[in-house]
């Protein structure tokens, strides 16, 4: 689904996800598993510092106003 599309060119850097650290080249034999693990870096929590879900969907415009900054305003 696109609300958990990792590869949007302006997601905001503070978010998260455990695919982020798994070192292992791609395998495309290999179905790709969408589990919805994202965190905020700044809360560390997966709601962000604005009060909504930290995930791609959601982090990916510069409109929102703690996007890249942990700051709500």
């Amino acid at each position: 689904s696109d609300r958990f599309n990792t590869n949007r060119p302006d997601l905001c850097p503070a978010l998260r996800w455990k695919g982020q650290f798994i070192l292992a080249e791609p395998d495309p034999t290999v179905p790709r598993s969408n589990d919805g693990l994202f965190w905020c870096l700044h809360t560390q929590t997966c709601i962000g510092p604005d009060g909504e879900l930290a995930e791609p969907g959601n982090c990916h415009s510069k409109k929102r106003a703690c996007h890249g900054t942990g700051k709500c305003g």
